[in-house]
């Protein structure tokens, strides 16, 4: 019998328990026991959910209180001394202190960076690194909820973050410091855990290192070998898993690795089946990741079981069967929605409903194909009631993709040009200050949206109730002193949910959440048909916002790429299809936003180097469809219109040159985490227009000083002439509070007057 087991599970609950959990303890209002609970109460829900689908191995240790990365951070004792001063290293104050800043007590520090986790939206904490790290283990709350978890009566297969991929995701904090040395004192450690989860009773554990799926160079490579040499004689049975690519070039370090099993994403590279059989010795488990983990879509079990059936005969029960990477990615349960057309919510596949998919596949594969018959024709006939619906394909929409042309990805003149025309007409001082488009999204705003939806009030009361938050946004931008304004996005759920909603094509889920990070949460849409724009989007609260300042308020888009990637995408057409239809459906509202007047205008693209495939093979052909989208979007412009983007949130150093390629006017950029280390790569790479490097961390409570925001604009003045820099935070500010966001933006105000006025002395 084939078994099957699960990478993870969303934490999160159903209906963002531990969202409201978190959020409710950082205020205040409820202890560090209520909090617990709501997470031990999230787990047996979620191991049972499991375990009555038929998991045979149920993974304990995919949850975490903010990220797995920052999980193991602190279980290895791997603290900053930053955090150190205001609690224990394993406290969870000193957790949430390294992710916010700020803990519950009130204690305030810089927190940990905070980036993408390899090509997802999910976001990690980044490890710091030191020659003085303090490393020490702290496996109880891993222990305790391998405990809890056979209390219920399940079978638990610890999950841990691998020692190597651990130091390969940090960065050192020091000059000149290779934090691959540390290895040799984390691997007693990684001996220590695992000798005792023997002690516990654990009979497999699952050892992620998704770096095999990257581009590793022969030291890491090496690392590899090491570290699972020295863990070789472990009590326990050791599974390796990887994910989000194929094994590619590092197949045959992956199966020579001395482990019990190896775990593939055969979502992502279905083609590496029959490579890793052949490769991976016979004694060894192949655990098939068949089940698509990172979208939505409901699988087609025939082609899938084509795939298995011959590795299935030659291994036996040593295939295993499991999805292709943790469920953290999709939502939990579609069976919650009522409100999605039929033919599209019979084709969806939750968190859940893959468990029941991996179900059928291994009944198909015990039994015979005809023994899980009726499950494979309803599959096959959910995803041909999607194929026939309506909207999926739309001959104007293809008539237009058919008829794009080079020229319609180009700005009128080269940016030296546009650039003296956009100073003539928006007469800017220099350093110019702005922000990235959001204001808080206020308890008053949430409810006059949710009090519109369910219809309580009229539409007339609706529109009313957003005025008077962009007519305050501006109000609050003026008093500030800021150069140019933004409308404040009152009227917007999300960055691309709100588009979403205004564009064909896609489709809504009622709690169809996952986690971007900490308790911030996403609703991704679903983009399920042809995308265009049936009536602009945008142009009415731009054009209000503007009636009320003599000062340019920026026109607020998100980019192609950005809705793409952010959605669940269709999967029966390529993405960079889909995206160049985004695009067009973008160009349209842009240009709408220039003839109302509109004389700056920001296509956001913070999911661009996201986006980037894990293998360097893939780079120049992902970043030509992902640029040309973004300048189809924006070429439709007059030279004297001025065209930002903004990006936050991921390593975007080894991509400047596809960024340099997006001839946007000005690029806003996350920065002020991690104290400003963009500025090497524009140094060695010479970046040609205008950049605005972020100088407040939007992502923490704490308010950064003016002093600390001039040192950080004095660094990029040393690396971006002055005439083309910008002063902004690293990201909108609808999750913060007005009381940290006045204040804060003053200090960026004066930081850029303090910076602009030495500049001019």
């Amino acid at each position: 019998m084939h078994a099957t087991h699960n990478l993870g599970y969303p934490r999160i609950g159903a209906r963002r328990e531990l969202k409201r959990a978190q959020e409710q303890y950082w205020r205040g209002d409820i202890d560090q026991s209520a909090l617990r609970r709501v997470g031990a109460d999230l787990r047996h829900r979620h191991w049972q959910a499991q375990a009555d689908a038929g998991v045979d191995l149920v993974p304990v240790g995919d949850f975490a209180w903010y990220d797995q990365v920052l999980a193991t951070t602190q279980m290895l004792g791997a603290v900053p001394e930053r955090f150190l001063e205001h609690g224990a290293p394993d406290s969870l104050d000193t957790f949430f202190r390294m992710a916010r800043g700020k803990s519950a007590s009130g204690a305030t520090v810089w927190p940990c960076e905070l980036t993408k986790w390899f090509d997802t939206n999910y976001h990690y904490l980044v490890p710091e690194f030191t020659a003085n790290t303090r490393l020490e283990l702290n496996p109880d709350e891993l222990l305790e909820q391998i405990a809890e978890a056979r209390k219920l009566g399940v079978t638990p297969k610890p999950v841990i973050l691998g020692p190597v991929t651990w130091l390969w995701l940090g960065k050192p904090a020091e000059d000149g410091f290779d934090h691959r040395s540390l290895l040799p004192r984390v691997l007693p450690l990684y001996q220590q855990l695992l000798a005792r989860l023997a002690e516990a009773g654990v009979s497999w554990v699952q050892i992620d290192e998704p770096i095999l799926a990257t581009d590793l160079d022969e030291h890491w490579g090496t690392a590899l070998r090491e570290a699972y040499a020295a863990l070789a004689d472990a009590p326990v049975h050791r599974l390796v898993a990887t994910y989000f690519a194929g094994l590619e070039d590092n197949l045959a370090l992956a199966a020579e690795l001395p482990v019990d099993g190896l775990h593939v994403d055969l979502a992502r590279a279905p083609q590496q089946l029959d490579d890793v059989h052949r490769a991976l010795p016979a004694d060894r488990v192949l655990s098939a990741g068949i089940v698509d983990g990172r979208n939505i879509w409901r699988a087609d079990p025939a082609p899938l079981l084509e795939r298995l059936e011959t590795v299935a005969r030659a291994r036996g029960e040593r295939l295993w069967l499991a999805p292709s990477c943790s469920l953290l990615h999709v939502p939990v349960d579609k069976e919650r929605e009522s409100a999605l057309e039929p033919a599209i919510k019979g084709a969806l596949s939750f968190a859940r409903q893959k468990l029941d998919e991996l179900a059928v596949l291994r009944k198909a594969l015990a039994e015979g194909r005809d023994a899980a018959g009726a499950e494979i024709e309803a599959a096959q006939a959910a995803r041909q009631a999607l194929a026939d619906a309506p909207g999926v394909r739309n001959p104007d929409v293809r008539q237009r993709m058919e008829q794009i042309s080079e020229r319609d990805a180009q700005r009128g003149s080269p940016w030296a040009e546009r650039a003296r025309q956009q100073r003539e007409r928006l007469r800017l001082p220099l350093i110019p200050t702005t922000t990235i488009g959001s204001f808080p999204q206020t308890t008053e705003i949430r409810r006059t949206r949710r009090d519109f939806k369910a219809g309580r009030i009229s539409e007339a009361d609706y529109n009313e109730a957003m005025r008077q938050e962009i007519a305050h946004a501006i109000r609050e931008q003026e008093a500030l002193d800021l150069d140019v304004l933004v409308h404040g996005e009152a009227e917007r759920n999300d960055m691309v949910e709100y588009f979403g909603e205004h564009l064909a094509g896609f489709a809504f889920t009622e709690g169809g959440w996952v986690q971007s990070y900490g308790s911030r949460c996403v609703k991704p849409p679903v983009i399920y048909g042809d995308v265009s724009r049936p009536s602009p989007m945008t142009v009415e609260w731009s054009r209000y916002a503007q009636s009320l300042t003599e000062r340019p308020v920026k026109g607020m888009l998100t980019g192609p790429l950005t809705i793409l990637q952010w959605s669940f995408p269709r999967d029966d057409q390529p993405r960079a299809e889909t995206c160049r239809q985004i695009a067009l459906a973008l160009r349209d509202e842009v240009v709408d936003l220039e003839q109302a007047g509109i004389a700056v205008i920001q296509v956001d693209e913070p999911a661009l180097r996201e986006g980037l495939p894990l293998r360097r093979s893939g780079h120049a052909a992902y970043l030509d469809w992902a640029v040309e989208s973004f300048r189809i979007a924006v070429s439709g412009v007059r030279d004297d219109t001025q065209i930002h983007t903004h990006m936050c949130y991921s390593e975007f150093n080894d991509i400047l040159a596809g960024i340099a390629a997006l001839d946007a006017d000005v690029i806003t950029i996350e920065a002020s985490r991690s104290d400003m280390e963009l500025l090497d790569g524009f140094e060695r790479f010479a970046y040609p227009n205008e950049v605005g490097p972020g100088v407040y961390d939007i992502h923490a409570p704490r308010v950064p000083t003016e002093e600390e925001m001039q040192d950080l604009l004095r660094a990029a003045a040393r690396v971006i002439p002055a005439e083309r820099l910008w002063a902004n935070p690293d990201c909108g500010l609808k999750t913060r509070r007005w009381d940290e966001v006045r204040p804060a933006l003053a200090n960026l105000v004066a930081a850029a007057k303090g910076v602009r006025e030495n500049i001019a002395a």
